[in-house]
């Protein structure tokens, strides 16, 4: 089995929707599993824009209601989350210097223009601003870890 053959296999997952395959060939196993977001205030991966996308979360709610007034058969309930993403690579700060508080904590109130971060990139620090008002709801990136283009730093759940 070589690279072409995995890449074959990667591309019939996702062109048939399967999360999970496994194989036993000539002695070797390969068994690739797509690690499935079960989000409750975390949002699916999608496309940069400015840095910030609004995206729509399916979270598990017992109580949810479907429009007839009877209880949800999928226990369902819509929340409206915006996505802040990484604008640059570089290294993610949650405050100005290691002894000041954190910009913003998880259900801290957020308004638009407000410094939720810094990224430092070449020795240059760069403030990630929200986009939106809301409530943050998620931090994905611990302090001081290196973050890539595109990558989720909060999920803000906006007003």
């Amino acid at each position: 089995m070589n690279l072409d053959d995995v890449r074959e296999i990667l591309a019939l997952m996702r062109e048939n929707g399967l999360s999970e395959f496994e194989i036993e060939k000539e002695g070797l196993r390969l068994r690739l599993r797509k690690e499935s977001v079960v989000a409750v205030a975390a949002a699916p991966p999608v496309a940069l824009a400015e840095g910030v996308l609004p995206a729509t979360v399916a979270a598990a709610a017992p109580e949810a209601v479907a429009e007839n007034g009877m209880p949800s058969q999928a226990g369902e309930v819509e929340i409206e989350l915006a996505v802040v993403k990484s604008p640059i690579v570089g290294t993610f700060y949650r405050s100005s210097e290691p002894a000041a508080p954190s910009f913003v904590e998880i259900g801290s109130s957020v308004k638009k223009g407000q410094v939720l971060c810094i990224i430092e990139a070449m020795k240059l620090m760069n403030e990630i601003d929200s986009e939106y008002d809301g409530e943050i709801v998620n931090i994905y990136i611990e302090n001081g870890q290196p973050v890539q283009y595109g990558e989720r730093l909060f999920a803000i759940r906006t007003a």
